[in-house]
């Protein structure tokens, strides 16, 4: 739908869209992987374990050694698995809403025929939200997944649906949506709305519209919610030993424990490589997602 705004959209437009998304969303995950790993491992842990017998280096490339050296090549992919199960119907549910609901706002158009700031930011709202409601037990097992490896005591999952079933029978429906995590995913969203509307004008003259447009707001959402990802991470990552002792009673108590004893560098950890990660992240997905789109169209045509 780039250009021309459509009156409504196909069930195979939806369809097209949600393959498109879901398989953007993996290719992307799959190649960013072991920057994920680090990251996710340096906002649980604040630093890495690093052996003496690793050459030192930068803390990514330090870190990366570590890993191939004591996992192999698996631990560098920990997570993936889940990663890419959440992310079918992570990005298909996302793109798919994300059009059906620009459909709905179809009369908010400007003089381009084009949706409004305000209509672009209730539309990616919802697809958020959809999205982190659906996806966020798999989000759980893939943050314990990459971190057990550097946790101490704790009984490894051996699989995503072993993973699933234990969470669910030690921990009940709330280990799958641990504590507040859903809740900072949607709160995360509102980060995405309100960055919109600073990239809207630059967006529109760089790349394709539609490309553009969702990797500049994908890519400074990732820079502002920085805070609330670190927070999710080490509450996701609780509960995994039955007879552990959590840190974290809640988001408040999460907050207020990191502050005191890491300040405010504390909610930054992983920062660095989280913007190495999300650039290249951003452009493959949303690049995959248009050349996969128009493949489809051109190949099994709407009409």
């Amino acid at each position: 739908m780039s250009g021309q705004l459509k009156e409504r959209l196909s069930n195979k437009d939806l369809l097209y869209n949600a393959a498109a998304g879901a398989a953007a969303g993996a290719i992307s995950a799959t190649f960013v992987c072991p920057l994920d790993v680090i990251k996710t491992r340096l906002q649980v842990n604040g630093q890495l374990h690093i052996s003496p017998a690793v050459k030192k280096g930068s803390v990514i490339v330090t870190s990366l050694r570590e890993i191939l050296k004591t996992e192999g090549i698996r631990g560098m992919y920990s997570g993936l698995s889940p990663t890419i199960l959440a992310l079918l119907p992570n990005w298909a549910v996302y793109f798919t809403v994300y059009e059906l609901l620009k459909g709905q706002l179809r009369s908010h158009v400007d003089e381009r025929n084009q949706l409004t700031t305000g209509a672009n930011m209730i539309a990616a709202a919802g697809a958020g939200t959809a999205t982190s409601i659906i996806t966020n037990p798999l989000w759980v097992v893939k943050t314990r997944l990459q971190t057990q490896g550097i946790r101490s005591g704790v009984i490894p999952y051996k699989s995503i649906f072993s993973a699933l079933r234990r969470i669910l029978h030690e921990e009940g429906a709330r280990g799958l949506y641990r504590y507040a995590s859903l809740f900072l995913g949607l709160y995360g969203c509102v980060y995405t709305l309100s960055i919109l509307i600073g990239f809207f004008f630059l967006s529109r003259t760089i790349f394709s519209y539609k490309v553009s447009y969702r990797y500049f707001s994908t890519t400074t959402d990732e820079i502002v919610t920085v805070l609330h990802t670190v927070v999710r991470a080490r509450l996701q990552q609780q509960g995994q030993a039955p007879s552990s002792v959590e840190r974290y009673t809640g988001v408040v108590d999460c907050v207020k424990k990191v502050f005191q004893c890491e300040g405010i560098a504390g909610f930054y950890r992983g920062c660095a490589t989280n913007l190495l990660r999300t650039t290249p992240a951003a452009v493959i997905t949303f690049t995959s997602f248009e050349m996969i789109q128009r493949f489809l169209h051109r190949v099994l045509p709407p009409n």
